[in-house]
């Protein structure tokens, strides 16, 4: 937690409801998501109860599994969730468009629009993680064969999991922690975990204050939990008399008393999925509030190239996902997540004052308005003449750069400053930055009209850089040892000594 975030939570509480620690939205929120809301069976791994799944909030779709240990139970609500999401996956590959890549010398073709799915809580991504897993494996003939939409299922299931994890994709979220992105509340982060309490602080209802909504949201008679796993007082007094019910009904063999019986079973568990569901989407509309930051549709073109190459695999009829990565597949993962990590927190810091301010308490950054400048000097020490202009930055702030640093601007992303000099004044409390800038100045003597800040002007300069950063180098797997995937070693037979060699090699 920063340091922000910590005042922000203090105020919260003094202030009696949640408090923004963003002043725009960092992630893509869909015309058309589709909202999902999951249930599984207590002390079953991954046993699917029930789901709550559709695009609009007044036309859920309720799927239920009367018997969660049943396997042919089990795979068909598999087979009923792929009749909702596969359609939903395939009306965004209607249109595509052409971009260009390899700076110009190629193009390639995505889809102008992506799926995305939400989810109550991180715990309804492990479900889809472990769902997908589940199901991608399974055969459509042999022994126990199952619908040929559910292997698919399981494919798509398991990339929008892995999806989830890469920093700044928007394909699955999870919404207590696309909430707990922009508001901070006067709870714990665990206690944000509960998506009735979170919204309670954030957009409490009847006049109460943030703590005292929450404390009623707390309540699993009026909000149960958002899933996967439902309320141990709600399995025992009211699912397992119900799931009772029905096995009685099934064994008598009464159609009538069977169906009363499952109306009876999906009843209870509407009941427990209902109240999350108008949570999703007081959450959606909360987030689509909020302005959205300038970084957010090329995070979101990203996810959209990944979409469209990952359809082109399964319509060549690729292979499932593997259980685990080899060793040289999982490093190149973990390289892959670093980097979008890194380029996602240096976009989040450019696109939001807030989010920087953070950097600015630590002398990572600072704001200051420009008091000298000198568009026009030109820097002769080399073998040709350059323009290399030069501003000093009064600021208030904290400096830790050093002199030679590297700096970048915000608001001038294609430009760098070098760090010439740094003279605090201990007097003012102020420090002047005399700052060397290059890039971005046209491609003469002569600065471009508007290409170096003018005195008076306010700027940030930071040392992050959201610039290209080239993908690590890896081996292949044959380059590997055999520990890590690759070829065993040569094994050769071992040659006994002769007698006449040991007695030469003793004399």
């Amino acid at each position: 937690m920063s340091t922000l975030t910590a005042l922000a939570r203090a105020e919260a509480v003094a202030a009696g409801h949640a408090q923004r620690i963003t002043t725009v939205r960092h992630l893509h929120v869909a015309d058309r998501p589709l909202v999902f809301i999951p249930l599984s069976m207590a002390g079953e791994a991954n046993a699917p109860l029930a789901a709550l799944v559709g695009t609009a909030p007044a036309d859920p779709k309720l799927l239920v599994v009367p018997q969660p240990r049943n396997r042919d139970q089990r795979f068909g609500f598999a087979a009923e969730l792929a009749e909702v999401l596969l359609p939903y996956l395939d009306s965004f590959r209607g249109v595509t468009e052409a971009v260009t890549a390899n700076r110009g010398k190629e193009v390639r073709y995505r889809y102008v629009d992506a799926p995305q799915m939400l989810v109550p809580n991180s715990a309804g991504i492990g479900f889809v993680r472990l769902f997908g897993r589940s199901t991608r494996f399974r055969r459509t003939d042999g022994d126990y064969p199952v619908h040929p939409s559910v292997p698919l299922l399981g494919q798509w299931l398991t990339f929008l999991a892995d999806r989830a994890e890469h920093p700044g994709s928007g394909m699955l979220l999870a919404m207590t922690e696309a909430l707990g992105l922009h508001w901070a509340t006067g709870q714990s982060a665990l206690e944000d975990a509960h998506l009735a309490a979170l919204l309670a602080w954030i957009d409490p209802e009847d006049g109460r204050s943030g703590a005292d909504a929450a404390v009623v949201a707390e309540d699993p008679l009026r909000w149960p939990p958002a899933g996967p796993a439902t309320d141990p007082t709600f399995d025992n007094e009211v699912l397992a008399p119900a799931m009772a019910g029905y096995e009685e009904a099934v064994a008598s063999g009464d159609e009538l008393r069977r169906g009363r019986a499952r109306g009876v079973l999906e009843e209870a568990v509407r009941s427990q999925l209902t109240p999350t569901w108008e949570l999703m989407w007081r959450g959606v509309a909360l987030l689509r509030e909020l302005p959205v930051g300038s970084r957010v549709d090329g995070r979101w073109a990203e996810d959209r190239d990944v979409f469209s190459n990952f359809a082109l695999y399964v319509d060549g009829g690729g292979y499932p996902q593997p259980r685990r990565d080899g060793a040289v597949n999982a490093a190149q993962r973990l390289h892959r997540l670093e980097r979008a990590l890194q380029s996602y927190a240096v976009q989040r810091a450019y696109d939001d004052p807030l989010v920087m301010a953070d950097y600015r308490l630590t002398g990572e950054a600072f704001v200051g308005e420009v008091t000298l400048a000198d568009p026009h000097r030109i820097d002769d020490s080399g073998k040709r003449r350059v323009l290399r202009p030069r501003i000093q930055v009064t600021t208030a702030d904290p400096v830790q750069v050093t002199v030679g640093a590297v700096l970048h601007s915000p608001s001038r992303p294609g430009q760098k400053a070098r760090v010439v000099f740094v003279a605090p004044d201990p007097a003012s409390g102020r420090t002047d930055v005399v700052l060397e800038l290059s890039g971005g100045l046209g491609r003469s003597l002569s600065p471009a009209p508007g290409s170096v800040p003018e005195v008076g002007d306010r700027l940030c300069y930071t040392t992050l850089s959201d610039s290209f950063m080239p993908p690590g180098e890896f081996p292949s797997r044959e380059e590997t040892p055999w520990t890590h995937g690759g070829p065993p070693q040569a094994y050769e037979e071992p040659v006994e000594p002769s007698v006449d060699d040991a007695r030469e090699e003793w004399s």
